[in-house]
């Protein structure tokens, strides 16, 4: 079920891009501006608009820890906003002042990509703002751009329809000519990739002229050897398809076509699970949120359309009143330092007060107490008689926010450690393709149970690779508290 929560009408032109953080909306248009919004009620804040583009804005997005918002333009600068006070920070200039058609950031903030119309790509350290690569990609236009969610790779677009997969040292690694014919229009990659021994795979998305949507298995072998294998192509739209982007959790890829509809596909799979037609334009940008089951959609038409992706009341696509977030209030055994001491009883108030009173027959026959609840997993959940993908996985975020806020930690749900629910400081990727810090999965790992402590599936392997990007993270994070 897919439902419009607002419309967002505050720009004077097209709509050509839209980014989520954490707490943030923001989309940009060629009106030269930028609108920022809360991610909460979408209210927009205060100091938005965002001005100082010469020209048309083109592509917008966040930085991981959500301090900043990027942008580029036909003026050939990507700006540099704080989301704290709007201010204007710090412009990267293109050396040759093409005009920027797309920009990215590395998911460990250290890196900021644009791609121009002269067929270049450039490369800036983000924290100095220093030029570090200055790449001749095409004799086309470079239209699309992404980092890979290792932050060691980025993938280029060009209006001649070749993606090419680059290391951060500027070298190339794969190449996949042809990938879109008429010329590919954007990129990106899944947040989640998955080791196998010495193998790393990673999805990533695209799009193009040629009215389709693909997905490619981008493999990694021993750190050397690279290649790029067409998964999926899909084709539920019927003019050139705009813009792509998967959910947080990559169950889901969306994209936006000429057509004036939005596509969201179930990616393993590759089949369509909904077609939204509430523009009257075409549909340039996509964005999903990383935290809550929000998708934009920005569009010709001059809007930008907020919409709730998963299960509620409302079964229409038809507009409703943006949800407005309270402070949670947990049951009366909330104020017990562990989760496991709540009874049955409190799990099926905590259930209520979480609007899902749906589950409290289920949870009620199942026995469900606090020490089960803490253990509930995808599979477990299945096993109760959930039968709704999207109401699982409610549950599941749900469970998880609880725990974080027993934990009494600060920190980004991503910085916190799965087993000890507390601030990574050694983060390592196991066989699962999660992060742990290491301590506690090697502790996991020497008892009598060899299991992915989130999916509870055998581990391939034992070996843990360090997590450098989420560990830089973290301690930028930790500088900017």
């Amino acid at each position: 079920m897919v439902s419009v929560v607002c419309t967002l009408d505050h720009h004077a032109n097209e709509v050509s891009g839209c980014a989520f953080s954490a707490s943030l909306l923001a989309s940009c248009s060629g009106d030269k501006t930028l609108r920022v919004y809360s991610a909460v009620d979408f209210s927009e804040r205060p100091y938005s608009p965002l001005c100082g583009h010469e020209y048309g804005v083109h592509c917008c997005c966040f930085t991981s820890c959500g301090s900043y918002l990027l942008s580029c333009s036909t003026d050939g600068a990507i700006a540099v906003w704080s989301t704290d006070t709007g201010a204007r920070v710090s412009a990267l200039e293109h050396p040759s002042r093409s005009p920027l058609r797309a920009c990215a950031v590395a998911p460990d903030s250290s890196l900021v990509l644009g791609g121009a119309c002269d067929g270049t790509a450039a490369l800036w350290d983000f924290s100095s703002g220093t030029l570090r690569r200055f790449l001749a990609v095409s004799e086309a236009s470079v239209a699309a751009c992404c980092f890979s969610p290792c932050a060691q790779m980025f993938v280029t677009g060009s209006t001649h329809g070749t993606l090419r997969l680059w290391g951060v040292d500027g070298s190339i690694l794969c190449v996949q000519k042809d990938a879109h014919d008429l010329g590919v229009t954007c990129c990106s990659f899944a947040p989640q990739f998955t080791v196998d021994g010495c193998c790393v795979e990673l999805q990533l998305a695209s799009c193009g002229q040629d009215s389709r949507l693909k997905i490619w298995i981008v493999s990694q072998y021993e750190g050397t050897v690279h290649s790029m294998k067409l998964l999926h192509t899909l084709t539920g739209q019927s003019a050139p398809v705009l813009s792509c982007a998967f959910s947080s959790d990559g169950a889901l890829v969306v994209s936006g076509s000429v057509d004036k509809t939005v596509a969201i596909y179930d990616t393993t799979l590759g089949t369509l699970l909904h077609s939204l037609k509430q523009h009257d334009r075409y549909v340039t940008a996509v964005a999903m949120s990383p935290t809550k089951p929000w998708l934009a959609t920005g569009s010709m038409d001059r809007t930008v359309k907020v919409w709730r992706i998963g299960d509620g009341e409302d079964t229409t696509a038809t507009e409703s009143k943006p949800a407005v977030c309270e402070d949670r209030k947990l049951p009366s055994r909330s104020t017990l330092t562990l989760l496991s001491d709540w009874s049955e009883e409190d799990v099926q108030t905590w259930l209520r007060e979480e609007g899902l009173e749906e589950l409290v027959g289920i949870f009620k026959s199942n026995n469900i107490d606090g020490s089960k609840l803490s253990r509930l997993n995808r599979e477990t959940a299945a096993e109760m008689g959930i039968e709704s993908v999207g109401l699982r996985g409610r549950l599941l975020r749900k469970v998880e926010s609880l725990k974080a806020a027993q934990s009494g930690s600060d920190g980004p749900d991503e910085f916190l450690c799965p087993i000890t629910r507390e601030l990574m400081r050694d983060p390592v990727i196991a066989a699962d393709g999660y992060s742990y810090e290491r301590e506690a999965i090697e502790s996991w790992i020497r008892g009598k149970t060899k299991t992915s402590p989130m999916t509870n599936l055998p581990l391939q392997t034992t070996l843990l690779i360090p997590n450098r990007s989420l560990k830089m993270a973290i301690a930028r994070w930790k500088s900017s508290q």
